[in-house]
């Protein structure tokens, strides 16, 4: 599907129908990515119209020579939701640089957002001032790990740190499939304004949400995200261990069970 804004198209999937949920992917992957981790919680659940987008220079949404930064993104993103889901409240659901998006989107519409879950969030936009663990594989599975190429091998072994087959799939299907055809020219050009030229965490969000975080997770890590806890008073925590920047993948029933605890939070406070 198209949505066609003022400077830019933006190409977005939606799945069922009833109370909307945007979700907004990382950095240089596309939809496919949010796509592959919530639409299986979704079999089980009715009543959500979940909206997948794809960010601008990712996916099949092109960039755009308007924007230049995160503020530029953030203004998409913004009118993208005054457009699609316009009056209607709705719930938040962002990964990485998504992650950083949404608390965008919390600062500039926070009366529309009924709840947020975030997924390995980019906290800290400047890479040198984060803090991050090593990086380092927790499993492998040696038998699979060598029917790869050595290419495969070394993007697979930096990127994750449960290395086995499954884990390979989903990493090629849902995240290489999108960083893969990414405008990297484009995405460099927003990299040198990563960060909001405004205090983006200036406002507590009362409603339940949920910090999904990696503990191996050497790329946002988990540690920052401690600095802006006590601005969501009804946040679920949890720091995973044998989990890395692809958390959702590499521990997908904690994953599976954990935004389904989020998403009966706000059952109960929609009564």
């Amino acid at each position: 599907m198209k949505c066609y804004l003022d400077s830019i198209t933006v190409n977005y999937e939606v799945f069922g129908s009833g109370t909307p949920i945007l979700f907004i992917h990382g950095f240089s992957c596309d939809s496919r990515l949010m796509i592959g981790c919530m639409e299986p919680i979704f079999t089980k659940r009715d009543g959500y119209k979940r909206i997948y987008l794809d960010l601008p220079g990712m996916g099949k949404t092109n960039g755009s020579k308007t924007i230049n930064s995160s503020d530029d993104m953030l203004r998409i993103v913004i009118d993208f939701i005054d457009t699609i889901i316009s009056d209607q409240s709705f719930l938040l659901v962002g990964e990485s640089y998504g992650g950083y998006l949404s608390r965008g989107v919390i600062a500039k519409r926070k009366e529309k957002v009924d709840g947020v879950a975030f997924i390995c969030p980019m906290i800290v936009p400047e890479m040198e001032k984060r803090s991050l663990p090593e990086h380092f594989v927790v499993v492998e599975d040696k038998e699979f790990i060598i029917q790869l190429s050595e290419d495969e091998k070394t993007d697979f072994r930096s990127n994750n740190v449960v290395l086995d087959k499954n884990t390979w799939i989903r990493y090629k299907n849902e995240v290489v499939s999108g960083c893969s055809i990414a405008d990297q020219r484009f995405l460099s050009k927003i990299k040198k304004s990563y960060g909001f030229t405004f205090d983006v965490d200036t406002i507590t969000f009362e409603s339940p949400s949920i910090f999904l975080l990696g503990l191996q997770d050497s790329i946002v890590g988990y540690k920052d995200a401690f600095k802006i806890l006590e601005n969501f008073p009804r946040a679920t925590f949890s720091v995973l261990d044998k989990a890395g920047h692809n958390l959702q993948i590499e521990q997908e029933v904690l994953f599976n069970t954990l935004i389904n605890e989020w998403l009966d939070r706000l059952l109960e406070v929609k009564g």
